[in-house]
């Protein structure tokens, strides 16, 4: 099972969800989890924001959830130096266990053309970053994601998911 994660901040609380799936082209899901974080820490200015880390390992928690691979919307890393990003802190945190995909729909200054990917019917790139995976399979993995759009349909379900729950 692969996952795609996302967290929505509300005010002091937060939402984690995650839509479950086995194959890189399904339409839907396999299955759905949310967790609701009842304090999340404020961010610090000027420091990389990780409130989403402590999010996500409580889904995984609260779930039981083993997967084989996740997919942040987010950055494994900062720039082509390998700046530990959100994905990176995440993969650790997992023990460097599971590969971690990062997907972004924002270039950050120190990326270059080598991690851009173009979906179907769409001229902007997103930006792929990962650790424990190839550049090359993650981006092909991405490609092959379903939707038509320039954003996977599954990474668009976790992020509703994440942010329509009461």
């Amino acid at each position: 099972m692969k996952l795609v994660v996302a967290v929505h901040f509300d005010g002091a609380q937060a939402n984690a969800a995650a839509a479950a799936f086995d194959a890189w082209d399904a339409a839907e899901a396999t299955q759905t989890y949310i967790s609701r974080i009842t304090h999340v820490e404020k961010a610090v200015r000027g420091e990389l924001d990780l409130r989403e880390l402590p999010c996500v390992m409580q889904l995984l928690r609260e779930h039981s959830l083993e997967p084989e691979l996740i997919l942040v919307d987010g950055f494994v890393h900062l720039d082509a130096d390998e700046t530990p990003g959100l994905g990176q802190h995440l993969y650790h945190a997992l023990g460097g266990k599971v590969p971690i995909v990062g997907v972004s729909k924002k270039r950050l200054p120190g990326l270059s053309a080598q991690f851009e990917v173009m979906r179907e019917e769409e001229t902007q790139p997103l930006f792929v970053t990962c650790a424990g995976i190839d550049i090359g399979a993650a981006k092909a993995r991405l490609r092959a994601m379903h939707g038509r759009k320039r954003v996977p349909t599954l990474m668009k379900l976790a992020a509703r998911l994440a942010k329509n729950t009461d």
